[in-house]
């Protein structure tokens, strides 16, 4: 049985291209769809590039219907993948999906994390708070931003004279590294 993999983003998506990268020759593994909340969001091109389908929504589609969750119903998706996805999940989404939507945050978890912590947010705020090292957290996803149950940390060390890029440089190189691998285990445990 192949596992159905949806991808969510809202800006460049190089996480998914990871991910999409990463599943490209696996035949159990399948990235359905990428779905986006801008319709000039990068990672649709991304997905352009593989061939694989997207779907654009507003607030109002993916809030007030059915209609994202239906889809993925639909496609038969067994995990849903948000990678760079700024909104918070709706409670139809998460109750049809129990346990199968993952995050990662570019930070060590429950440390900044939360409504409006995102991207190079994250890393000022690491920097402002003069933390000698961060990471990234891949969890669950819950009604709440960024606390589910974690799954998944990797750390750096943050250098004398590293500044916010090098610490967002650093980040998305460990992101890169672990998020496809452990989106694969996650699916072989759903297959027993």
């Amino acid at each position: 049985m192949v596992k159905r993999i949806a991808i969510f983003a809202s800006g460049s998506g190089s996480n998914a291209q990871k991910i999409i990268e990463h599943f490209k020759k696996n035949p159990e593994v399948e990235v359905s769809i990428v779905l986006a909340n801008r319709p000039d969001a990068y990672v649709l091109q991304r997905a352009d590039n593989f061939e694989i389908p997207t779907h654009v929504f507003d607030r109002e589609e993916f809030t007030t219907s059915d209609s994202v969750v239906n889809l993925l119903t639909n496609l038969n998706i067994d995990l849903v993948v948000l990678a760079g996805f700024l909104w918070l999940i709706p409670t139809n989404m998460i109750e049809a999906f129990p346990n199968r939507i993952v995050n990662i945050h570019p930070a060590l978890l429950p440390k900044f994390g939360g409504k409006g912590m995102y991207g190079m947010k994250v890393h000022k705020a690491v920097l402002n708070a003069g933390e000698n090292e961060s990471g990234i957290t891949i969890h669950y996803v819950n009604a709440e931003f960024d606390e589910g149950e974690i799954i998944y940390q990797a750390k750096y060390k943050i250098e004398k004279g590293d500044d916010v890029d090098m610490i967002a440089y650093k980040g998305q190189q460990l992101e890169h590294q672990y998020y496809p691998k452990v989106i694969e285990n996650l699916l072989k445990k759903l297959s027993k």
